[in-house]
């Protein structure tokens, strides 16, 4: 059902990404998924730079969204099937931002939208948006996801 909405939305599930250095895409406990920072990387396309002198705060918002696919790449490849998500617990969104730049959770709000528009009440999630000097690959926005799966 959920890989129904998702082309329903236009949208395809990327590769799973391999980790960019010395940790692992995802690790369970119990029936929680706790997924690591993923970075708006979709094959040769990245999005690199601060938010928002060389990343619009649009582009960036979409840069979320590309992370958001990601990350359920992750979630399908961990436990077969992303109708198996019972709740989109906690999300943390970075943003490789300006000193003076305040709209983290505009940017951070295309992830959030998005995990509602596929999952429903199941995507309605705790959140915390903030800047950073820097990230890796300099690229625009990390972010990482808290899932419970069901049993």
């Amino acid at each position: 059902m959920i890989l129904e909405q998702l082309n329903s939305l236009g949208l395809t599930l990327p590769e799973v990404p391999v980790p960019v250095a010395a940790y692992v895409n995802c690790v369970r406990s119990g029936n929680l998924l706790f997924l690591s920072g993923g970075l708006p990387i979709d094959g040769e396309k990245k999005v690199i730079g601060k938010v928002p002198t060389v990343v619009s705060i649009e582009d960036a918002k979409e840069a979320s969204r590309m992370i958001v696919l990601n990350r359920l790449a992750v979630i399908q490849a961990e436990i077969g099937s992303l109708d198996k998500v019972k709740q989109i617990v906690a999300l943390t969104g970075f943003v490789n931002s300006e000193p003076d730049f305040y709209g983290h959770p505009q940017v951070i709000n295309g992830a959030s939208e998005l995990l509602v528009e596929i999952f429903g009440e199941r995507g309605k999630h705790s959140r915390t948006a903030l800047g950073a000097a820097a990230l890796p690959l300099n690229v625009a926005v990390e972010i990482n996801l808290i899932v419970e799966i069901e049993a």
